[in-house]
C-alpha cells in the first residue's frame, strides 16, 4: 500500500489481528540493533581512553650473540688443489679435525722434500758461520801477537836509542878529555920549545914532548870519530823505531782488514741463515697448510668448491660450518626517523617466523606467541639498505626462546616505547607523526 488515499484504513483497521500484520509490526530486531549500535558507541568511547603501547615494527634476523659462534666458512690461505675429503655434509667435527686435503698448484712448490733441503743448507751456512767466527778469534789473537811484539820491538829499540844516547854522553866526555890533553900537551910543547930556544931543554926532551902531542892529537881526532858514530847509531835507533812501527803498523792493519772481512762475512752468513730459517719455518708451515683443519666444534653444513681436483685460489671458501653450542640473538633495522626512540636495554617482542602467534602492537601483554628481547648495541652507522642494525639479547625474565630456531630465519620485532590512550595514537598515525620522543628513566639516572 502507497496509503495516498485521503481516507486511510489503518485508521479503521486494526492490522494486527492479520497473521502478517503482526508478524511485521511487532517485531523488536530494530529495537534491538539500534540498542546495540549504542552500545558500541559507549564501548568505542571507552576503547578510545584505554592505554596503547607506541611502538616500532621492523623485520629481523636470527643470529648468534657471539662473533665466534656465528656460521663462517672455512678458507685457504694458499691456492691449492683439492686432493681428498674426510667428511660430509652434516657431519659434526672437533676443533682440529681434518676436512679435507689439498695440494700445491704452484710449480715454486713442487719439490716434496723442499722443506729438508732448505734445513741442509742451514746446517750448511750455520757451519760456514762457525768457520768464520773461528777465524775471526783467529786474527784477534794474531792481532793481540803483533802488538805484543811491536811493544817489545819497540822497546828494544828504544833501549838502543838509551844506549846510543849514552855512549855519545860518553863519547862526548872522551872528546873534551882527549882536547884538554890536547892543549895541556900543546902548552908543555910550547914552554919545552922555549927552555930549548933558551938552552935550558935539550932537543931529545923538545922531540918527546912534540911526540906526545901528536898523540893527544891523534886520541882528540879518534875520539871525535867515536862521537860522530855514536850519533849515526842514535839516528839508526831512531830510524829503526819508525820502521819497527810502520812495519807493524801495516801488519796490524793488514790482519784488521782481514779480521773485518771476516765479521763482514760471519755478519753476511748469519744473515743467511736467518733467511734460510724463515723459509724454512714457511715451508713448514705450508705444508701442514695442505690439511684444513676445523676451527672449532661445529656442523659441516654445505662444500662451497666439491670434488676432485678443483682448484682455487688463497682465501677462497671451501666449505661452510655451523658451531654447535651458541646464544641465539635477533638483528633487526630501524629506520633513521626512529633511531633516537632505541635506547640500550629496552623491552622488544620478537615474533618469529613459523611460530603461530596473535600479536597486538599496543597491547603486548595480551599477545600470544611472542617472546621478550632487550637491546644490546645499537650500530652507530647506516647500513646499506638505508637503516640502522640493532642487536636484541633474549630477556632473562621473559619465557625462553624456542631451542630448535635456526640462525638465519625471519624475525618480526616489536619494540615497546611509551604508553598513551588510543586516541592520540589513531590521531598520530592519521597525522604520519612519528612516536613520542624519550628518555627512559634509567638513561636519566646515568
Amino acid at each position: 500500500m502507497l496509503n495516498i488515499s485521503k481516507y486511510p484504513i489503518r485508521e479503521n483497521i486494526d492490522l494486527k489481528k492479520f497473521k502478517s500484520g503482526k508478524y511485521i509490526l511487532e517485531r523488536k530486531e530494530a529495537t534491538f540493533f539500534n540498542r546495540f549500535l549504542f552500545a558500541f558507541a559507549i564501548l568505542g568511547l571507552v576503547m578510545l581512553f584505554l592505554p596503547w603501547t607506541q611502538n616500532i615494527s621492523s623485520r629481523g634476523l636470527v643470529t648468534t650473540l657471539q662473533l665466534n659462534k656465528r656460521p663462517q666458512t672455512i678458507q685457504s690461505q694458499i691456492p691449492g688443489r683439492i686432493e681428498e675429503w674426510f667428511v660430509r655434509e652434516g657431519d659434526f667435527v672437533k676443533k682440529g679435525d681434518t676436512i679435507l686435503r689439498i695440494s700445491e698448484i704452484k710449480s715454486d712448490y713442487f719439490d716434496t722434500q723442499l722443506a729438508e733441503r732448505t734445513n741442509d743448507q742451514i746446517v750448511a751456512k750455520s757451519g760456514s758461520e762457525e768457520a768464520y767466527r773461528k777465524k775471526t778469534k783467529a786474527l784477534k789473537r794474531q792481532i793481540l801477537a803483533l802488538k805484543k811484539e811491536q811493544n817489545l820491538k819497540l822497546q828494544q829499540a828504544r833501549n838502543k836509542v838509551l844506549q846510543a844516547f849514552l855512549k855519545v854522553k860518553s863519547d862526548s866526555i872522551d872528546l873534551e878529555t882527549a882536547k884538554l890533553n890536547t892543549r895541556i900537551a900543546q902548552r908543555q910543547f910550547d914552554r919545552i920549545s922555549l927552555l930549548k930556544n933558551e938552552g935550558l931543554k935539550a932537543v931529545k926532551d923538545v922531540e918527546a914532548i912534540k911526540i906526545k902531542l901528536q898523540e893527544t892529537q891523534a886520541k882528540a881526532i879518534s875520539q871525535q870519530n867515536k862521537l860522530l858514530s855514536s850519533k849515526n847509531d842514535i839516528i839508526n835507533a831512531q830510524v829503526e823505531i819508525s820502521r819497527i812501527t810502520m812495519s807493524y803498523t801495516d801488519k796490524i792493519s793488514k790482519t784488521e782488514s782481514d779480521l773485518y772481512s771476516a765479521q763482514s762475512n760471519t755478519l753476511n752468513t748469519k744473515a743467511q741463515v736467518s733467511k734460510l730459517q724463515s723459509t724454512f719455518a714457511n715451508y713448514t708451515k705450508r705444508n701442514s697448510l695442505l690439511y684444513i683443519t676445523a676451527p672449532q666444534n661445529g656442523y659441516i653444513n654445505k662444500a662451497i668448491v666439491g670434488g676432485i681436483g678443483a682448484s682455487f685460489k688463497e682465501g677462497a671458501p671451501l666449505v661452510g660450518i655451523m658451531p654447535n653450542v651458541y646464544d641465539l640473538a635477533v638483528e633487526t633495522f630501524v629506520k633513521p626517523i626512529d633511531l633516537p626512540l632505541i635506547h640500550i636495554g629496552e623491552k622488544v617482542r620478537v615474533q618469529f617466523d613459523g611460530w603461530p602467534a596473535i600479536v597486538f602492537n599496543g597491547w603486548p601483554n595480551v599477545s600470544y606467541g611472542t617472546y621478550g628481547a632487550k637491546v644490546i648495541a645499537i650500530e652507530n652507522y647506516i647500513s646499506k639498505n638505508g637503516k640502522y642494525r640493532v642487536l636484541l639479547a633474549p630477556d632473562e625474565k621473559d619465557h625462553p626462546w624456542p631451542d630448535i630456531i635456526r640462525v638465519g630465519s625471519g624475525a618480526q620485532t616489536i619494540a615497546l616505547l611509551k604508553d598513551v590512550p588510543i586516541w592520540f595514537e589513531l590521531w598520530r598515525q592519521l597525522n604520519s607523526f612519528p612516536p613520542n620522543y624519550y628518555q627512559p628513566e634509567t638513561t636519566s639516572q646515568k
